[in-house]
């Protein structure tokens, strides 16, 4: 019994030692760089738990010693990453615990998609049907059904979207993005009719959403949005037809070939401003935040006309008679 008691202290001594190399060894393993000799994308599946993501990490060869990760469950389960479905980018120098840290704070890759300002409802909606890691739940769907799957059925769509450049992540729907759109910009609008001038010849935040529309169609230089908008606005308080070729395009559907004609001006579609009064009936693109301060905050002056000079600006006409000389000049002698 005493020569097991002496050598008690010795074993002991020898079992932390065991016990505190094996330790290191696997904390070793843990702050290891990955198994990679280039970037790699891995997917973390919808409900997968930490196990199978190990497993799966070690089938394709991102990390090399699966049993170090699987002995956090037990030594250290606070280290168990909460994960989110998603694709992840892991490196070559990230180490295992780097990786853990990147599951954990839910750092997924994700995809830019832009709408400039501009763009009609049509536009936005091929760019979502070609983009890449989407979930196209709209694709092959009328607007009527999509406006809707977002809860505005029998609203049109033009006009309704801001645009803007939208992040998303692998498994996000198109859907959802025509929703982050739609919210957007009912604040953008929101925000503009609530700070808008007294006295405008619109009546409701959709007539300036609709005059925000052609301002942005029409403007090629961004300082000129508010001298276009008080055009609009004072051709509207006057009567006078707007007589703006964007919503002649836009009446034309894809029966526009890049030119108009003089029937096309004469056509009556209820989008041609040269024979309807006032504002066409919706929206003819996605204006911006710009066009709609303008719309709500038109220039002063007394110009009633406008035509575009070839370099993106306009030359502004307080007259026909005037007018009629800044076409001849920058358009038929052109």
């Amino acid at each position: 019994m005493p020569r097991v008691i002496k050598l008690l202290p010795p074993l002991v001594i020898l079992l932390a030692l065991a016990l505190g190399g094996g330790y290191r060894y696997w904390q070793a393993r843990l702050e290891a760089p990955l198994a990679i000799a280039s970037p790699a994308l891995y997917e973390v599946p919808g409900g997968a738990g930490f196990h199978q993501v190990i497993a799966e990490l070690a089938e394709q060869g991102v990390i090399a010693d699966a049993w170090a990760y699987r002995l956090l469950t037990r030594l250290e389960p606070e280290a168990v990453p909460d994960l989110r479905p998603g694709e992840y980018r892991l490196t070559p120098e990230m180490t295992g615990r780097e990786m853990l840290g990147l599951l954990d704070r839910h750092e997924v890759v994700t995809y830019p998609l832009t709408v400039p300002e501009g763009w009609t409802f049509a536009q936005m909606r091929a760019a979502l049907d070609e983009a890449e890691k989407l979930e196209h739940r709209t694709r092959g769907r009328s607007d009527a059904e999509v406006m809707a799957m977002l809860g505005r059925e029998g609203k049109h769509p033009e006009g309704r979207f801001f645009p803007d450049t939208y992040r998303y992540h692998k498994g996000v729907s198109d859907l959802e993005i025509l929703r982050q759109a739609m919210t957007r910009m009912d604040a953008m609008l929101e925000e503009a009719w609530t700070g808008r001038d007294e006295g405008l010849p619109i009546e409701t935040p959709y007539e300036a959403l609709i005059l925000a529309s052609l301002v942005e169609r029409e403007t090629g230089v961004p300082e000129e949005r508010r001298r276009i908008a008080g055009v609009f606005a004072r051709r509207l308080e006057r009567g006078m037809r707007l007589q703006t070729d964007p919503t002649v395009i836009y009446g034309m559907g894809d029966a526009y070939d890049g030119n108009i004609t003089r029937a096309d001006l004469r056509a009556a579609t209820s989008y041609n401003t040269y024979v309807i009064d006032g504002l066409p009936p919706t929206p003819i693109a996605l204006p911006g935040r710009a066009a709609l301060a303008a719309a709500v905050s038109p220039a002063e002056g007394e110009a009633l006309y406008f035509v575009a000079r070839g370099d993106g600006s306009h030359h502004f006409s307080r007259s026909l008679r005037e007018h009629n000389n800044a076409v001849n000049r920058y358009i038929r002698n052109r």
